[in-house]
């Protein structure tokens, strides 16, 4: 895994506005996973990103639905919340590995609870780690991480 960029924000607008700032410098066919505690934000940071795509759709997170899909911007973004699945066979009896083929994949995936699915997220993909620094203040790092294909 590599670093590739590391920013401290200090408001759910300024992690949204890194989201945003994301989202429009990335194609389709990328893989993201979101690392972080409760509350980190990474669902204010698929706000930010789904909003620099050009969609207006609401974004929750999908911790009951499982995934989500935006489908009204510049690309499909697909967001999973994987914290109440068990294990890796679950996901796969879902159908969820078909999202992490990279010739196949139409869109955008964003991954939350990764580590709940472990080795399922076989293709290089870039790890978001967002750390609670105190109430306001988040850390942010960009990781490539280059997979198992």
């Amino acid at each position: 895994m590599k670093e590739l960029f590391s920013v401290v924000t200090k408001s759910e607008s300024e992690t949204m506005s890194v989201g945003g700032a994301l989202a429009k410098t990335v194609g389709k066919a990328v893989v993201f996973t979101l690392v972080g505690d409760l509350g980190a934000g990474k669902t204010h940071f698929v706000k930010g990103f789904v909003k620099g795509l050009g969609c207006d759709d609401l974004v929750t997170s999908p911790t009951f639905t499982l995934l989500n899909v935006y489908e009204g911007g510049k690309v499909p973004v697909y967001h999973f919340d994987m914290y109440r699945l068990n294990s890796l066979e679950e996901a796969e009896e879902l159908g969820f590995n078909e999202y992490f083929d990279l010739k196949t994949l139409d869109g955008i995936v964003f991954v939350e609870w990764p580590s709940q699915v472990d080795g399922l997220i076989k293709c290089p993909h870039i790890e978001i780690k967002i750390e609670k620094l105190d109430e306001n203040q988040r850390k942010i790092t960009l990781s490539n991480v280059v997979g198992e294909e």
